[in-house]
């Protein structure tokens, strides 16, 4: 088989076995693609390359422009999750990225918004207007269940019982999950469903949140809605996942723990939930100024 035919055969074994999302398979593609055309200016093929020359190929990554070290780290699974299925199909004797050690992705702390930049955000949307209703919908369900946004923007009319508080959401992997709904979100939900049928102009569709004549809403355009909205706000620098980081950091400083907001978010890992543990540190500092008698 040639380079392309090993990657295509590769990209349907996640697609079939592991269950991976659309992203990230298009990720791992595109890294494929990159060490190949990589060992092809040494003259050699996917099958060929050796340790030194993905060693050399993540150098010459790293030297690009815009790669950080989740970039870096991606790569290097990709390589590896490619190689460890050429051994498992016998199609090569030597894993090259056996003795490859593992790059430590250095995690910055997430941004996020203090309950009272969130108070502003949601004020913005003209309540007046079809999509003003709507959009402020969409934030308060967003910051109300940490969704990221595609999960949001995927949410069918049947995956909500408003009766019962809770919203059933496809995530990463396709991997079901059940997240509760405040009351403020139930409320929101309940006014955008009184007049969702304006926006969508009698054409029939299962998506919850549309456009008008009942489009799709893109992720394009719903980052352009909350850029405009946390400017109008006062907010430097916003994106819809910033809501989710203020979601994780907004329960862990009230005292919910690790466990409970790693299966809200769908976090696979625990481990990915642990970046949000630099809230709680403050709490746990100002609890023990409050209540040790020698702090």
């Amino acid at each position: 088989m040639n380079n392309q035919q090993l990657i295509n055969e590769f990209i349907t074994c996640l697609r079939v076995e592991k269950g991976l999302a659309g992203n990230t398979i298009e990720a791992y593609r595109r890294d494929l693609t990159k060490l190949e055309q990589f060992a092809e200016t040494r003259g050699k093929s996917l099958l060929t390359v050796e340790r030194d020359d993905i060693v050399a190929s993540l150098a010459a990554l790293k030297d690009e422009r815009g790669n950080g070290d989740a970039t870096l780290s991606r790569y290097t699974s990709a390589v590896r999750t490619f190689y460890r299925y050429l051994r498992r199909e016998k199609l090569m004797v030597r894993d090259p990225t056996a003795h490859l050690e593992s790059r430590k992705v250095w995690q910055t702390l997430p941004h996020f918004l203090t309950p009272d930049d969130v108070e502003r955000l949601l004020l913005q949307p003209d309540l007046a207007s079809l999509e003003g209703l709507r959009d402020r919908t969409m934030l308060e369900v967003l910051y109300a269940t940490g969704l990221r946004v595609s999960e949001l923007l995927n949410l069918r009319q049947r995956d909500l019982d408003l009766d019962h508080g809770v919203l059933d959401c496809l995530g990463k992997g396709s991997k079901q999950r059940r997240v509760p709904l405040g009351r403020a979100a139930i409320d929101y939900l309940r006014r955008y469903y009184a007049i969702r049928a304006k926006l969508t102009n009698d054409q029939s569709t299962e998506l919850l949140f549309i456009d008008r004549g009942a489009r799709p809403l893109t992720r394009q355009k719903f980052w352009r809605l909350i850029k405009e909205y946390g400017a109008a706000a006062g907010i430097d620098y916003i994106t819809p996942h910033i809501l989710r980081h203020s979601f994780a950091t907004a329960l862990l400083s009230n005292g919910a723990d690790l466990r409970s907001v790693q299966l809200l978010l769908g976090h696979s890992d625990i481990g990915t939930t642990q970046i949000y543990t630099h809230v709680t540190d403050e709490h746990l500092k100002k609890t023990y100024q409050a209540f040790h008698p020698r702090s």
